[in-house]
């Protein structure tokens, strides 16, 4: 069962406590000035104090967070899904509570728990939602929210460039996923699981925790951020053509129906390659095969729309 805490306090009223927010965006990305304009006003008319901070260093954002914790009630992180992620080790160390303004290409995150992509609704959110805990994926002790994979993504985290995401949107993954396939060489590898050994020939393996990820791919049809679950795939493909055809069943999360995707679920998951294989979380490349998977459940506090 989903971990929820109560709704934040009603702030109209006179009695209500004064919560205290840190906001982190780079005034300098894509709708950063807009987004600390908007979050600025809505915790004005909420009575929320608010701490701004720009990090640019994404290494540094985890620290920022563990240091800040103290002095404030919950974080407002301006970012794409990659900036999320280099957030979680210190939201899961502090229980800081998260409310995501979304600011990058596919948020990924941000669609599997219902936030407003438009920036305005999303501050307006941030100080008037609901907080709830969702789980988090880890693999060798990295964190992540939507889902890790090895093979294909990794070279499509190359392929796609920040021209590509600008002048595309959520389409440049297709694009460049259709470029990678061409190109992209099966691997072998071990996917243990429960004491099994399942050898697969593949050119993706994915371990999903959340919904969607890739642009608004879905991990599993059935998949939530808080289920306590991995949900893991293997794609062997005999030929770059077949992508296109797989392509809408991704989509949904209906690829376990076809013959040449294998698929799992699991709370612990152990994938080893002949040679070290790198691996891509939240489209970030961050540790390397063999690789220890296991689902953090109700690691983390975000702020989300009430589901009614």
């Amino acid at each position: 069962m989903p971990l929820e805490t109560d709704p934040q306090p009603d702030l109209a009223t006179p009695d209500a406590p004064r919560r205290r927010a840190l906001l982190v965006v780079n005034a300098k990305a894509r709708q950063g000035r807009r987004a600390l304009d908007d979050v600025t006003e809505e915790c004005a008319r909420a009575g929320v104090a608010l701490q701004t901070v720009d990090c640019p260093d994404r290494d540094a954002l985890a620290g920022l967070v563990r240091a800040r914790a103290p002095e404030v009630d919950m974080l407002i992180l301006g970012g794409g899904d990659g900036t999320l992620n280099a957030a979680a080790p210190g939201l899961a160390d502090t229980g800081l509570p998260l409310a995501i303004l979304p600011l990058g290409t596919a948020n990924d995150l941000a669609r599997t728990l219902g936030v407003p992509l438009d920036v305005r609704a999303a501050a307006r959110l941030a100080v008037s939602g609901r907080v709830r805990r969702i789980d988090l994926g880890e693999v060798n002790g990295v964190p992540y929210f939507n889902v890790a994979s090895i093979g294909l993504s990794v070279e499509l985290a190359r392929e796609l460039t920040r021209e590509m995401k600008r002048r595309w949107g959520t389409l440049g993954y297709a694009v460049a996923a259709f470029r990678v396939a061409k190109r992209m060489a099966p691997f072998h590898a071990d996917i243990r699981i429960g004491g099994e050994t399942h050898r697969v020939k593949s050119v993706q393996i994915g371990v999903g925790n959340g919904r969607h990820y890739g642009g608004g791919m879905t991990v599993e049809e059935t998949a939530a951020v808080d289920d306590g679950r991995l949900d893991v795939y293997s794609i062997d493909l005999r030929g770059w053509w077949e992508w296109p055809l797989l392509y809408p069943a991704f989509r949904k999360g209906r690829h376990g129906v076809w013959e040449n995707v294998h698929t799992w679920d699991c709370t612990e998951v152990e994938i080893v390659t002949r040679r070290p294989r790198p691996v891509n979380t939240d489209g970030e490349i961050t540790t390397h095969t063999p690789a220890r998977f296991r689902v953090r459940q109700g690691a983390v506090a975000v702020v989300c729309p009430d589901r009614g």
